[in-house]
């Protein structure tokens, strides 16, 4: 269905005598719930952060008549044709929060009560009179998710998306195109250019078995972090304007989807003298730093926290038996060893990488991280393993950077957000990162050189960054440690002296094979498997505890090097080895192959 059909649909909605449309006419909606609240006997002084009933047509239209998958979906794309006023959904992180402003949320027209809640300040009255009731609302300065793949945005089917009916035939039609809109990009090995170049002949004459050809493959543009990416792409903020809602439910870094009016163009400026009386000024600030015409208002009606499963666009219902996950797990773990040129050992330390999370916090401790560190990389295996490595992590994770470490980089990069109070706004730095995203560190470019007190404050970020978890902000007149829960993935050519990753597993492979994805169905699997399964509860039986403590009494008595850290690893190992084969407790043959592993692991570093 194309936008001209997409209108006309509309607009023959508007004409079937309905008081108002939530799609076409959210507004309509507001009022009317208003003035029902009005000739009620309400007052409007008692809707003073309150909800007057207006939202609860929203919750059932959009969750109980299956509205949601009809408001289409605010992005770059998106916002040329959406028409203002009319109901729309944003996905993305809070990175900045502007505080509080007020505005005329009711006035008396003559002897009859209005509101202007859910629009702009150009729509208000201007003056000022008794029969006002001023309100507030919270400002946040929201942008797409940093490192967001483009095979998450169904959003660019948005167009037509928000039209599609509840008929299997046309969930077909848009599963169908969910994977058309895939990002190739990402699920390709990297360039047919080196297998001909003398680095990758080298490659192959020095450190891969004889008679190994690696296949014809596509090249692949290395893209550049944060900003300079979301420039790249197709990016649009949104000033997201929030009703009634405690503080506490939004936070900073957090994913929402934002479900609400849209207003754009250029807004009416409001006298000073007009508003100095119960406004803080914010409104013309935010006209100058933020112009609508750029940055588009949202009146949010609706909103709800997205988790990393919220992006996925798997088109059958998994169902999440043991038998079904560990066929899941058996065909991934294949396809990470093909990309990792044959290496098991590597393939199973890095599913268990891409299943990690925090799932608690002892003191400074991040219970559940598992980071990881590959060496044995240069610069030549690096243009096709790494590379190849890159592409896979994009092609099944919704939210990748990626650092190319050198000395300049650390000398120059802001890594912290930083507050300007010349602006009021929150200047985003790169680990600015919405949680459950994956970063990759590629330190094989990292060359001699002295670092600036800028490179050392940078190293230090990353190094605190890793070992707890957090993110260093700064306030100017003092920092604030903000946790998070970021996978990081470091690619080295021997040990990482700046980043101590919890695992230093070198890298061995016997191949290059190419780990392009032509199973769709697979590939959502995995999506889905990796977004799913790292969820999962877990709990060691009595009796298993008791072994496992004995076990490790016992590893700690034959290696004295061994400290508490290392064994705490070990059981984040068995938790994920678990997980991954759908389990919630750890059981005897699991712990088993957390030793083996470790064993191997171990033979590798001597």
């Amino acid at each position: 269905m194309d936008r001209t059909e997409i209108v006309i649909q509309r607009e023959n909605a508007a004409m079937v005598g309905l008081p108002y449309d939530f799609l076409v006419n959210p507004l309509g909606a507001v009022r009317s719930t208003f003035e029902k609240a009005i000739s009620s006997g309400s007052n409007p002084a008692s809707f003073d952060g309150k909800d007057w009933g207006a939202l609860e047509p929203f919750r059932h239209f959009l969750f109980h008549q299956d509205g949601l998958s009809k408001v289409p979906i605010l992005n770059a794309s998106s916002v040329r044709w959406v028409q203002p006023n009319t109901l729309v959904r944003f996905r993305g992180m809070i990175q900045d929060m502007l505080g509080n402003e007020f505005y005329v949320g009711a006035y008396k027209d003559g002897s009859t009560w209005k509101t202007t809640k859910f629009m702009d300040s150009s729509q208000c009255p201007t003056g000022f009179s008794p029969d006002m009731r001023i309100w507030e609302r919270r400002l946040l300065y929201c942008v797409p998710v940093p490192g967001q793949n483009s095979w998450t945005e169904s959003s660019r089917l948005g167009e037509i998306n928000h039209n599609a009916e509840g008929t299997s035939e046309n969930r077909q039609k848009r599963c169908r195109m969910d994977e058309n809109a895939v990002d190739h990009v990402g699920l390709l090995t990297p360039s047919d250019e080196l297998q001909n170049s003398s680095s990758g002949k080298k490659l192959k004459d020095e450190q891969l078995s004889p008679g190994l050809q690696s296949q014809n493959i596509s090249t692949v543009a290395t893209s550049s972090l944060s900003t300079v990416c979301n420039a790249a792409r197709d990016f649009l903020p949104c000033l997201v304007k929030i009703y009634d809602t405690a503080e506490s439910e939004l936070k900073l870094n957090d994913v929402f989807e934002f479900i609400g009016v849209i207003t754009l163009g250029t807004e009416q400026k409001v006298d000073k003298d007009d508003y100095d009386e119960f406004s803080n000024g914010l409104s013309e600030d935010l006209s100058v730093q933020f112009p609508p015409d750029m940055v588009p208002r949202l009146h949010c009606v609706i909103h709800r926290k997205l988790a990393v499963h919220d992006f996925l666009h798997t088109c059958h219902v998994l169902e999440p038996t043991t038998h079904r996950i560990k066929e899941i797990r058996t065909a991934l773990l294949n396809y990470l060893t093909v990309a990792l040129g044959n290496d098991g050992v590597a393939a199973h330390f890095l599913l268990l990488h891409l299943l990690s999370k925090v799932h608690a916090r002892v003191d400074s401790m991040a219970v559940g991280k598992l980071s990881l560190n590959l060496t044995g990389f240069n610069r030549e295996s690096m243009s096709i393993f790494g590379n190849q490595l890159r592409l896979t992590v994009k092609s099944l994770l919704p939210f990748t950077e990626y650092i190319p470490l050198t000395v300049e980089y650390l000398n120059t990069a802001s890594l912290a957000p930083k507050k300007n109070y010349e602006i009021n706004r929150l200047v985003p730095g790169v680990l600015q990162l919405a949680e459950g995203s994956h970063l990759m560190i590629d330190e094989t470019q990292l060359e001699v050189g002295t670092l600036t007190s800028l490179g050392v404050e940078n190293a230090r970020l990353l190094k605190n960054l890793m070992e707890l978890q957090k993110v260093e902000y700064d306030f100017k007149y003092y920092k604030m440690d903000m946790t998070t829960d970021v996978q990081l993935l470091i690619l080295s050519e021997g040990k990482s002296n700046i980043l101590p990753a919890d695992l230093v597993v070198p890298f061995q492979p016997s191949s290059v094979g190419s780990s392009a994805i032509t199973d769709m169905d697979a590939l959502e699997a995995w999506r889905w498997y990796l977004s799913n399964v790292r969820s999962l509860s877990h709990s060691i039986e009595s009796e298993m505890q008791q072994f496992v403590e004995n076990d490790l009494v016992a590893l700690k008595q034959a290696d004295r090097s061994l400290g508490s850290q290392d064994l705490s690893r070990l059981l984040t190992i068995g938790r994920l080895i678990s997980a991954s084969y759908g389990e919630t407790s750890l059981s005897l043959e699991h712990w088993q192959m957390v030793k083996e592993l470790e064993r191997v692991r171990r033979e590798r570093l001597t």
